[in-house]
């Protein structure tokens, strides 16, 4: 009889043994499975949702007073624009900011109202990330409008606005948001640069910064010094509301991770292991039977070994389909913003399907060990 024909056999007659242990390491790839496709979603979604808060990040002039621009809400100091190329090239997976666009603030009057006039840049980020730019994208000859100026003056989507001695096309369906951009004209860079006179300046920069570190972490001081090593003629203001709420989220993500998995794989060890001593002592006949017939320590061995193979491999395959159903199911509910990209992971399936059988292995390596030093001669006389 060939060892895995053996192994089937004792699988079939001892069915409650072969059950625990399938479904032991079944709810821990389960576990394992779920925790990693929805760690996968939270990040996207933190990422998603942390990126529609705003930048948290402004680089101005250094010549700016600071009282001013909180005052205005921008310098009134300008920089060239080639500063936002000089930065951007900058751009690697390893620098802490990232998504950077230049902008041209200033105040304006249009038709007796006193309003903000903003050009804005395209979003520069690292390469070969592929992430979505922030913001909106504001398309040749057209401006987007803030609420109050629609109200003030009378338009919407669609409607001709002039601004300066040109034409703009309104964009978007103007909606009160309860800050300075209810009051914004939203300009492409160039439109702004060429209605104020101010070709090729901006007065900000603005950007992500990727630390994820909370204020006590101070977060500042490692931007300031790797941000003023590239620019030395800008200063950073962190706006650390954003920041922190960022980091916190994502922190109190992976001190979760941290606990969850460890602590499931334990678990999982300790069940299989425990079954496997249980199944060497309801054996022990068996097994002073087969070393009396000659059978060496190897076969013995791989009769523990080669069931927790098995069992690994089987309760891989339920585990990687239930954990991935639970997550295809309610991940959608618990991540709305980017539930389009949850989905089932053939690199984490392949993982699993290797790892549990050597997981399980592994549990079961010490009840394997006991089963091949029983002496069958003492085996058999206290039987």
């Amino acid at each position: 009889m060939t060892i895995w024909a053996h192994i089937l056999r004792e699988v079939g007659f001892r069915k409650l043994n072969a059950l625990f242990s399938l479904l032991g390491l079944t709810l821990a790839v389960t576990i394992v499975a779920a925790s990693q496709l929805l760690a996968e979603a939270d990040e996207r979604e933190t990422r998603r949702v942390t990126r529609d808060m705003g930048f948290n990040l402004r680089l101005i002039p250094s010549k700016t007073d600071l009282g001013q621009f909180y005052r205005d809400g921008f310098s009134r100091h300008a920089m060239e624009a080639t500063t936002l190329d000089r930065l951007a090239t900058q751009l690697t997976n390893n620098v802490s900011f990232n998504h950077l666009v230049g902008s041209l603030r200033r105040d304006y009057t249009i038709n007796g109202q006193d309003i903000l006039l903003a050009g804005l840049s395209k979003t520069f980020v690292a390469p070969g990330q592929g992430k979505k730019p922030m913001g909106f994208q504001i398309k040749e000859g057209t401006i987007h409008i803030g609420s109050e100026i629609a109200r003030s003056q009378e338009l919407k989507k669609g409607d001709a606005m002039h601004v300066g001695v040109r034409s703009f096309t309104v964009a978007n369906d103007p909606i009160e948001t309860g800050t300075p951009d209810d009051i914004t004209i939203f300009a492409r860079l160039d439109d702004a640069q060429s209605i104020l006179g101010l070709s090729g300046k901006i007065n900000e920069i603005e950007a992500i910064d990727c630390l994820c570190l909370t204020a006590d972490e101070d977060p500042l001081a490692i931007l300031r010094k790797e941000i003023g090593g590239i620019l030395p003629e800008v200063q950073v203001v962190h706006q650390r509301t954003l920041a922190d709420a960022r980091a916190k989220q994502r922190q109190t993500r992976e001190k979760v991770n941290a606990v969850v998995l460890p602590s499931v794989l334990v678990a999982g060890a300790v069940w299989v292991a425990l079954l496997a001593v249980l199944n060497v002592r309801d054996r022990r006949q068996e097994i002073g039977i087969l070393r009396a017939l000659g059978k060496g320590g190897g076969r013995i061995a791989g009769l523990f070994l080669g069931k927790a193979v098995l069992l690994g491999f089987v309760a891989a395959a339920l585990g990687v389909a239930l954990g991935t159903w639970v997550v295809l199911e309610f991940g959608p509910s618990l991540f709305p913003v980017t539930k389009k990209a949850i989905q089932a992971s053939s690199t984490l399936a392949w993982q699993l399907l290797v790892a549990t059988p050597v997981f399980a292995a592994f549990a079961s390596f010490i009840p394997a060990m006991l089963a091949v030093s029983h002496d069958p001669a003492e085996t058999l006389r206290e039987d």
